[in-house]
């Protein structure tokens, strides 16, 4: 039973901070790569940062660059997304993916945890 399952969303106030947990279970977590995606709603989905398997390589979406963190635990089997410097626009569905490639949409999915960023 593959299962990633994403905590952590809610609201948050401009400039605050948000940490995001990707539980995985089921698969050899150790052997893929994560991929975090997000969509505002009616937009479409947005690649947001990726980490690799081994390593903990670490790619972001340029408009994350400076304010997001990707990061894994193997061990715990849990991906994170610490968020901060939040601005509105940061508003989606944040989803969790596992795959092969950076930036590439994989077969395994989470199903989506709210952030919501309002003063």
């Amino acid at each position: 039973q593959v299962q990633l399952v994403e905590s952590g969303g809610g609201l948050a106030q401009p400039g605050g901070s948000l940490r995001l947990s990707c539980a995985a279970s089921g698969f050899t977590f150790s052997t893929y790569i994560i991929n975090w995606y997000r969509q505002a709603a009616g937009k479409e989905r947005e690649w947001v940062a990726s980490i690799t398997n081994i390593g903990g390589y670490t790619k972001y979406a340029d408009s994350m660059k400076g304010r997001f963190t990707i990061s894994r635990d193997n061990a715990r089997t849990t991906v994170f997304l610490q968020m901060n410097s939040l601005k509105p626009e940061d508003t989606a569905v944040y989803y969790c993916n596992a795959g092969f490639w950076e930036g590439h949409e994989g077969i395994y999915w989470g199903q989506g945890t709210q952030v919501t960023v309002s003063s």
